[in-house]
């Protein structure tokens, strides 16, 4: 991801002076402050997972190295391979290169932000790779050519009629008089466009919200489920994770404090552990 430092100044008085991004983040605070109040008074013992999370984590971060070469040992155990790298360029070429060699002409993509900071779709798209971001507000900004707002809510600074504007743009083969003003008309849209490149693509990336030790599998946690359908569906699935998402067994993982804390409301609806090949035949 390229520093935004340049040229702050003057951009944050331009966003300053745009009412439909002051009404999309006055909206924001509003409804987000609310749900997590609502949620945390349901959760008595959110202070609790909290400290537990903390200690969880704790406990990762100084037995690292152990907990990372249990992974790697049990991922080779199930047919896997895990790819060390150094930093960003050696992660992206990592990729291209696996892309390359499953001879991939199209890469589906769920939510990760570690492959958002190391630039992997510019340097996918260097290599011939269509990348294709699966997670709604993922794939809103990358038909806009924009990057992410917010760590959770990515396109939290647009409203729907700038959406379904971006739709009309980029869904030309389909209806120019079509409805697009409410949500579930576009997320209706993005599913049926979705749908057909989940089917067609040759890899699925994912990012990693857990490294479990114990089985030599990663944790997916999401709200859509599209991760699911990134991990599964092609041939070959990458996991990109940092070296800090060890953990040493499953139990440690509880999707409640996060839900809560990061957006309001219970669990992600999809939290998916994923242990075996890399590569699988078609079929």
């Amino acid at each position: 991801m390229n520093s935004a430092a340049r040229g702050f100044p003057e951009r944050a008085a331009a966003a300053l002076a745009d009412p439909v991004l002051g009404a999309a983040l006055d909206k924001l605070q509003g409804e987000f402050r609310r749900d997590r109040a609502a949620m945390l008074s349901r959760m008595p013992e959110f202070e609790a997972l909290r400290d537990r999370a903390k200690a969880v984590r704790n406990h990762a971060l100084a037995n690292m190295g152990v907990l990372l070469e249990q992974f790697e040992r049990n991922v080779i155990a199930t047919g896997g391979t895990v790819h060390w790298c150094r930093d960003a360029e050696e992660a992206r070429a990592t990729v291209t290169r696996l892309c390359r060699e499953a001879d991939a002409k199209t890469a589906v993509k769920s939510k990760s932000m570690l492959s958002e900071e190391i630039a992997l779709n510019d340097a996918l798209v260097d290599a011939g790779i269509e990348p294709v971001e699966t997670d709604l507000g993922e794939y809103i900004l990358q038909l806009r050519r924009e990057t992410p707002s917010h760590i959770v809510m990515p396109a939290i600074h647009l409203n729907a009629g700038q959406i379904g504007e971006t739709f009309r743009k980029s869904h030309s083969d389909r209806d120019s008089g079509r409805d697009l003003s409410n949500a579930d008309a576009l997320l209706a849209e993005a599913r049926a466009t979705l749908r057909r490149r989940f089917l067609d693509a040759d890899v699925g990336i994912t990012g990693a919200n857990a490294l479990i030790a114990e089985t030599g599998s990663i944790l997916l946690v999401t709200n859509e489920g599209n991760a699911d359908l990134v991990h599964t569906l092609p041939k070959t699935h990458i996991a990109v994770g940092g070296i800090e998402k060890g953990l040493a067994d499953a139990f440690r993982c509880d999707g409640r404090r996060a839900g809560a804390g990061a957006l309001g409301h219970g669990p992600g609806n999809h939290l998916l552990h994923h242990a075996g090949l890399g590569s699988r035949p078609n079929g």
